[in-house]
């Protein structure tokens, strides 16, 4: 199984907020799964936004960077308003959990010590390694968000070890900071089920218009 690319309409972690305009310019491009986060737009627009990627066939997932059960929940209902098809991010709470499942929408929480916005990983990779199989082998998560590239130690250690043990149970996305083709050779080689670009594409680290480089980036995948 090759990495997925979700193209994410984020910079800095927040919702660009020309995002519409963004997604109308490359709707027509490679890309099968995009999403956004919480913060950015207004919910009209994030309902708009949706819409617009479901109804061309789009898998679309919603990202929340908050770490209270109070703020998780907040974004896990927005997930719902917007009816995504993947809540992303938040800690993992039961209360967010049962919010979601209840309306069919898929639950990746994050795992590790995450801290701050943008998102830093402290912690050990053993912990969180153990953290996401204790998730995924109780069957509360649909899949783990792991922020391997905000971890402060070795990041591709971290994200080939979680790989390794976690996916066998549930899926991996390797979210954030992936910006470069080293990088992407990386998350080939970790084998995750889906990876996340938002930031680069709007920083151009991959070459070309918004859909020339999503485009690159799904091609390059493909060809590993």
């Amino acid at each position: 199984m090759k990495p997925e690319l979700i193209v994410m309409l984020t910079h800095h972690d927040r919702t660009v907020e020309n995002a519409i305009e963004v997604y109308e310019s490359c709707r027509g491009s490679k890309a099968k799964f995009w999403g956004f986060k919480e913060e950015g737009l207004p919910l009209e627009k994030m309902k708009e936004l949706c819409s617009m990627m479901k109804a061309d066939g789009k898998t679309t997932f919603l990202e929340i960077v908050a770490y209270t059960e109070e703020e998780c929940l907040a974004g896990a209902q927005y997930a719902v308003d917007c009816g995504f098809d993947y809540l992303m991010g938040t800690m993992y709470y039961d209360s967010v959990r049962d919010l979601v499942r209840g309306h069919g929408i898929k639950y990746m929480p994050f795992v590790g010590d995450v801290r701050e916005r943008p998102s830093v990983v402290y912690g050990t990779i053993e912990d969180t390694v153990s953290e996401g199989l204790e998730l995924v082998k109780a069957g509360k998560v649909d899949g783990i968000d792991l922020l391997g590239y905000r971890f402060v130690g070795d990041a591709v250690k971290l994200n080939h070890d979680f790989v390794e043990a976690v996916q066998p149970y549930a899926p991996v996305c390797l979210a954030g900071s992936v910006s470069s083709y080293q990088r992407l050779d990386e998350v080939a080689y970790a084998g995750a089920w889906t990876f996340t670009i938002g930031s680069a594409f709007f920083e151009n680290k991959f070459d070309g218009t918004f859909s020339e480089q999503i485009d690159k980036v799904v091609d390059y995948m493909q060809s590993k």
